[in-house]
């Protein structure tokens, strides 16, 4: 979107002397070289500057029960605006969404300018907007530009994120982002690793929900269970004690997990789904399972 640029990102030189753009909108901090794109995929760095195309670029809308976000202790029985775009700065093998997190090859997408957002908000009568679906603090900029003008007009924005942007990012959103649902993917560092991440990641998503609890951002936690990944007992124990700290009345989702993508491992046994609910409603007000009939 011409108007909206991207932000967070300097130029240094690298080890051989030729110019990099370094990204910090999320962990990663990638250095991209002339011509290249970040491993999200939305971060170019051109011989004309940085850029991201996909900024204020829509992949799929739909309206949605706020609880299918999930966010079952905020607005509860209202509808919302769901947004998704394209990319995601996280590879999990069990994606569900990889179709618009990974795509290959082009996609038709719809530029929505903040204030026609607006419009079609009210025109539906929702009283809220959620950058879901894909990774949505890719586009934070876009967030950051629409979700003022959204609250001044008594619209509320929601992310539904894996949680790993950079500090300075979190902070921007904290003053505009009233709910957000962070998806745990598990609680040790070995397990970010089996998702090709670094392990910088768990440190950055559990420093985001700590610092943005703290900033009065309304905060609901989801934690696929996956075999061989996240289905550690002692984990998943610890995971609960760290939410208990923060505070025990934090939403906890407990999400099944169903073969998909590259990951075939066998669905989510359904006793390990009811002991792991067992362990957090010890320690935390509102435990839900997730994808369990």
């Amino acid at each position: 979107m011409a108007d909206i640029e991207p932000r967070w990102w300097s130029v240094s030189p690298n080890d051989t002397g030729d110019s990099v753009a370094v990204c910090s909108l999320c962990f990663r901090n990638c250095a991209i070289g002339m011509g290249r794109e970040g491993l999200c995929g939305t971060r170019r760095f051109t011989g004309a500057g940085f850029e991201s195309p996909l900024l204020g670029k829509f992949s799929s809308t739909a309206i949605d029960p706020i609880e299918k976000k999930p966010l079952y202790h905020w607005r509860p029985g209202t509808k919302i605006l769901s947004l998704g775009s394209l990319g995601c700065n996280f590879f999990c093998p069990f994606c569900q969404n990889h179709s618009i997190a990974h795509p290959h090859g082009e996609r038709e997408l719809q530029e929505i300018p903040p204030a026609i957002l607006l419009e079609t908000a009210k025109r539906y009568g929702l009283s809220s907007v959620a950058y879901t679906y894909n990774e949505p603090s890719l586009q934070a900029e876009y967030i950051l530009a629409a979700a003022p003008l959204l609250r001044k007009n008594g619209v509320s924005s929601v992310m539904v994120t894996n949680g790993a942007f950079s500090e300075v990012v979190r902070d921007e959103l904290a003053f505009c982002v009233e709910a957000m649902n962070i998806d745990v993917k598990t609680f040790n560092d070995a397990g970010y690793e089996k998702l090709g991440l670094s392990r910088d990641a768990m440190k950055a998503v559990t420093s985001n929900v700590e610092a943005l609890v703290s900033a009065s951002v309304h905060v609901e936690i989801t934690n696929l269970v996956v075999p061989e990944i996240s289905d550690n007992e002692s984990d998943f124990s610890d995971m609960v004690d760290w939410i208990a700290d923060i505070s025990p009345a934090i939403p906890l989702h407990i999400s099944r997990y169903f073969p998909a993508y590259r990951y075939q491992a066998p669905t989510t046994d359904v006793k390990l789904m009811k002991k792991f609910l067992a362990t957090a409603e010890k320690k935390l007000k509102h435990v839900h399972l997730g994808n369990v009939w």
